[in-house]
């Protein structure tokens, strides 16, 4: 017996869909039939494209309310409606805890917590007037459940932005369910800079129970699966996507003790 995701024909709007981790997402729901539109500061040189589809691209720095408003009403003016958001756009440069000033703080904060607050309440003001409702994802990360040396206020906005799902979720239900996946550490375009190149990734895949780290497509799947019916019944869930985890640094401090 097949299954349908039922996602043909959904309006999906990916934030941070350009590049990495939101443009698999982007390509997966495209695949899956879904009507696809992203966002960002500056225009790809080339959409996101899948399944004979092409999304739609539209210029919105998501950490301005008014061009968050403004970038929801162009998705329902385009597709009629919101279905699903995907709150990923996110990130930060590494940074030491102890001199990194208040303003970098501040604006990491503004995009990893405080943008995706405010367009999942924009979001959601349109799904509840919307007889099918709506889905919204956060995408949040393993830094938030675990220390984040070198990226602190990064952990931290990521940490709330789980706290802020588990609340949305029962504040809006049942018209809206709100979910969390939390990602891993992902292979992008950037990854080099952040494993080491090509020779630090192959000695973390080696490391990781599933012998690689993820693909921005292992996001979209996960993406696919609470955007869908088969996860009718799942709202205020944090879904963790990190291939098992990265193995605690005791085991082999304990391994090289023995000699």
């Amino acid at each position: 017996m097949s299954i349908d995701l039922e996602l043909d024909g959904k309006s999906v709007l990916v934030t941070g869909g350009t590049k990495g981790v939101g443009r698999g997402i982007a390509e997966r729901f495209l695949e899956a039939g879904a009507d696809v539109a992203i966002c960002g500061r500056n225009a790809p040189e080339t959409l996101p494209r899948g399944g004979g589809r092409e999304a739609v691209f539209f210029a919105s720095d998501v950490r301005d309310v008014e061009q968050a408003k403004a970038l929801v009403d162009a998705v329902v003016a385009r597709f009629g409606k919101l279905d699903v958001l995907v709150n990923n756009a996110g990130g930060s440069p590494p940074a030491d805890a102890a001199t990194a000033s208040p303003r970098f703080s501040e604006a990491i904060i503004r995009l990893n917590l405080i943008a995706p607050l405010n367009l999942a309440q924009i979001a959601n003001a349109a799904m509840q007037k919307q007889a099918q409702g709506g889905v919204i994802i956060n995408i949040a990360s393993v830094s938030g459940i675990r220390p984040s040396p070198g990226t602190a206020a990064y952990g931290a906005a990521k940490a709330g932005l789980l706290n802020l799902t588990t609340s949305l979720a029962q504040e809006w239900a049942p018209k809206v369910r709100v979910n969390a996946i939390t990602a891993g550490m992902i292979r992008t375009e950037q990854a080099d800079l952040f494993y080491g190149g090509e020779a630090g990734i192959a000695v973390i895949d080696a490391a990781q129970p599933m012998k690689r780290i993820a693909m921005p497509a292992d996001i979209g799947n996960a993406c696919l699966y609470l955007a869908s019916a088969l996860a009718g019944y799942v709202t205020g869930a944090r879904l963790d996507v990190h291939g098992g985890g990265e193995r605690p640094p005791f085991l082999e401090q304990a391994e090289s003790a023995k000699g």
